[in-house]
């Protein structure tokens, strides 16, 4: 979907993060934006010259549909497992804001580790991102475990930024050179 011409104005007052920084701002009713990328139930906008990212839960203050992630209705039960696959396709929803490529996709999932515990189950990541200084990495990892969470038996999540190996463009997959055109 191209967004890129369409001016949008802020409905509400919404926390937003500002990209590469990281850092929280509020978006005031009234602002004008443009979204740049809608990926995962996220949202990256142009507000004053600048990137800034909305969680899908505030989605209604830029006129989309509102984006819920919630627990399923499905009980979990003694005996259930949470499957690995899950988890992955919980992973594939996260994107950086600034690039439309999911974190999976990126190679920048080094790790993914579930243990069973007396009443569900842990799931610890090891990831890393595409730059050091980069300030949207505790932005990704907190989306990355707010997702996995939502899986029915998942009761603690723990997302670890790592820098080793140093992240390269060779670990993402042929898919996403593609999308970005380094193919």
């Amino acid at each position: 979907m191209d967004f890129s011409n369409e001016i949008i104005t802020v409905v509400r007052d919404c926390e937003a993060i500002l990209i590469p920084s990281g850092d929280p701002i509020k978006l005031l009713e009234g602002t004008r934006v443009r979204i740049t990328q809608a990926l995962g139930g996220d949202y990256t906008l142009f507000v004053n010259g600048n990137l800034a990212k909305i969680s899908g839960k505030d989605a209604d203050a830029i006129g989309m549909k509102q984006d819920k992630v919630e627990k399923p209705a499905v009980k979990f039960k003694p005996g259930d497992s949470v499957e690995e696959e899950s988890v992955w396709e919980q992973l594939r929803t996260v994107y950086d804001p600034e690039i439309p490529v999911n974190i999976v996709e990126l190679g920048l999932v080094y790790d993914l580790e579930i243990t069973r515990q007396d009443d569900g189950y842990f799931i610890n990541i090891k990831m890393t991102l595409t730059a050091p200084g980069c300030g949207m990495g505790p932005v990704i990892a907190q989306d990355a475990e707010y997702k996995i969470r939502s899986i029915p038996g998942v009761n603690d999540v723990l997302v670890e930024i790592v820098w080793e190996p140093l992240w390269n463009r060779d670990m993402m997959t042929d898919e996403a050179k593609l999308q970005l055109g380094m193919m």
